[in-house]
């Protein structure tokens, strides 16, 4: 797709380009030393980057963010969220991360997030593997998860029941059907299909704790997802310099190449990645939230989220609450709360 035509001198072939643009994402190298190193312009090391970033998503876009979803990939998802991760009628975990940029031309305070820098919102959805399923990239870091998520193409589609989402199903006998959901922190708002921790301000006994605990359990799945993104691409580490076009190209190339090589290690019997590890301080993976936390571009979006949620949203949480206290209930909660 990105084959230059022979007009003066060789073209830099397309796997010449792929390689640079690799290695910029992978090692995080400036431009000049990737320009020293390959033997190439600085501003064409530049270009090329773009271009290629550009070209990957629109090669793979398709293959590994697939849209729209059908119901059968909707219930696939809720079954391994189910045999993983002991959450029922989960079909994805949501979180949003800033992306630290420079500050942009002309951009005023839009950019500008209460860390006190500029930044441009990540906000994704992930399966039970830490492969993303939908993302939203390059919203303002001025910004809230929930008011990003409010507002975009994904979760318009979510709140008019577009999504193809499976009708709600029992989870005992003689309980109510319940809907199949997504799993947030308290930045978002609880609504009948996306279910956030009960608030601690307000008091927790230990039914609540439970809940607290068994959905934190399947919500850091989208914590590890940014975690992995960031050990393996090195260019997140620091803040990422260009416009605001080109890093969102970036991203949208990171978020595929990601889930490129997250399909095969789950394709891969002989790979095998230790999510699941629980240790004494309650962490999926302590390493991966240190490299999101201490070493990366990423920043956690802390804005609070809404709260008027309504009376059928807190049915359909106590609801769950009662489950993973009764006939849902796996032996090492009783440890955690």
């Amino acid at each position: 797709m990105i084959t230059k035509k022979n007009a003066v001198r060789e073209p830099i072939s397309a796997a010449a380009r792929l390689l640079i643009t690799l290695r910029y994402l992978a090692t995080g190298d400036c431009l000049t030393s990737l320009s020293y190193h390959y033997l190439v312009g600085e501003t064409t090391t530049a270009s090329i980057i773009t271009e290629t970033c550009k070209a990957i998503w629109i090669c793979l876009k398709d293959e590994v963010l697939r849209y729209p979803l059908n119901t059968s990939d909707w219930l696939k998802i809720a079954h391994e969220f189910e045999e993983q991760w002991q959450f029922h009628h989960c079909v994805g975990a949501i979180d949003g991360k800033h992306i630290q940029i420079r500050c942009p031309d002309n951009a005023g305070s839009s950019y500008y997030n209460y860390k006190n820098h500029h930044s441009i919102v990540l906000l994704a959805i992930c399966d039970a593997n830490c492969s993303f399923t939908f993302v939203d990239i390059g919203a303002y870091g001025r910004r809230s998860d929930g008011g990003i998520f409010r507002d975009s193409e994904m979760g318009q589609k979510f709140e008019k029941r577009e999504m193809n989402l499976p009708d709600p199903k029992k989870l005992t006998v003689d309980g109510v059907p319940l809907p199949y959901v997504l799993v947030g922190d308290k930045a978002f708002q609880l609504s009948d299909y996306l279910l956030r921790p009960y608030p601690v301000r307000s008091g927790l006994n230990q039914e609540k704790s439970i809940f607290n605990y068994r959905l934190s359990r399947a919500r850091r799945t989208i914590e590890n997802a940014f975690g992995i993104m960031v050990s393996q691409w090195r260019i997140l580490r620091k803040p990422m310099e260009g416009t605001v076009e080109n890093i969102v190209s970036i991203v949208q190339a990171i978020v595929c190449l990601h889930n490129w090589i997250r399909k095969g290690e789950n394709n891969d019997p002989h790979v095998k990645c230790n999510l699941d590890h629980e240790n004494a301080h309650d962490c999926l993976n302590e390493e991966l939230q240190r490299e999101v936390e201490n070493n990366s571009a990423f920043r956690k979006v802390r804005f609070p989220g809404i709260n008027n949620s309504s009376r059928f949203a807190i049915t359909i949480r106590n609801e769950f609450c009662d489950f993973f206290n009764a006939e849902g209930a796996v032996p090492w909660q009783y440890n955690r709360c």
